[in-house]
């Protein structure tokens, strides 16, 4: 039997691929947070790892608190680079391939066009440096599919989505940033075209590609645009109020444009991307209980 560890399993592209693991049957999935394997610790992960033997690893585990990377860097890149380094060197003698998930953090925004997977990275914070990091670490393991991804939200956890519901019933106007530019992604559509591809590939429909992809749903956005409909879906009066980024000191430099170009694996797993409106209201009916 196929095993699949997921590590980090707790959060939001963990949590998604947990809900959808029972549709593949065959398989035995391995759910781990931090309370049961962590990735710092080069001993205990090289032990679990050793003895479980997984034939995948979906790395799902991150440090995510962007902004306070940047007082935090030590700890962030101790998670997301020693951590997938510890895992990687873990790997050495097996045939396990691993897919880990980075961000458009790497990037440093100044695009005109979405980015491709050949673009040079140029991260303009910690939390991206700590994730470029991570992913020199994993593309050393030969067997490594790394998957870009942006913006990403769920019906589980924290984020924007979820934030936006709460103001949008408690307030009369709420202010959000137009000038930040890029494509959303929904949790559970990310987890469902990893499972396909990990399965498509067991039962020779495709063959495994290593290297770097990027994924994240159809479309390009501003946060005031998604914003924009989430109030409308939720049948809010709330007003959205476009204002610029500089409206928010922050220490985090985000990118102002990190839209995504995902041909490459769509072509090379045949997938089909939802577009970024589509799976926002699948997500707030989800929410909502709907």
């Amino acid at each position: 039997m196929t095993t699949i560890l997921v590590t980090g399993a707790s959060g939001q592209l963990g949590s998604e691929i947990r809900e959808r693991a029972g549709r593949f049957s065959g398989y035995n999935f391995v759910f781990t947070d931090i309370d049961k394997l962590d990735i710092t610790d080069a001993r205990s992960t090289a032990s679990f790892i050793t003895e479980l033997s997984p034939s995948w690893i979906i790395n799902c585990a991150a440090y995510t608190a962007v902004d306070k990377a940047e007082d935090e860097e030590d700890k962030a890149t101790l998670i997301n680079g020693k951590g997938v380094e510890n895992i990687v060197s873990a790997l050495t003698g097996s045939d396990c391939r691993l897919i880990h998930i980075s961000t458009d953090y790497i990037f440093d925004g100044n695009s005109p066009v979405p980015y491709s997977e050949n673009d040079t990275p140029s991260p303009a914070s910690a939390y991206g440096r700590s994730k470029l990091a991570g992913e020199k670490a994993a593309i050393c393991w030969p067997q490594t599919m790394i998957i870009r991804t942006s913006w990403l939200y769920s019906s589980y956890g924290n984020n924007f989505v979820k934030t936006i519901l709460g103001k949008a019933g408690s307030s009369q106007s709420i202010n959000v940033v137009f000038d930040q530019a890029g494509s959303p992604t929904y949790a559970a559509d990310l987890a469902s075209a990893i499972l396909e591809i990990i399965s498509g590939i067991i039962q020779n429909r495709h063959n495994f590609i290593p290297g770097i992809f990027n994924y994240s749903n159809e479309g390009v956005c501003s946060w005031y645009d998604i914003a924009n409909e989430i109030v409308i879906s939720a049948g809010s009066e709330c007003k959205v109020i476009p204002v610029r980024s500089s409206a928010y000191p922050s220490k985090v430099k985000r990118p102002a444009y990190s839209a995504l170009d995902k041909t490459r694996i769509k072509e090379n797993y045949s997938l089909t991307i939802p577009h970024w409106r589509a799976s926002l209201n699948n997500c707030i009916s989800k929410i909502n209980g709907t």
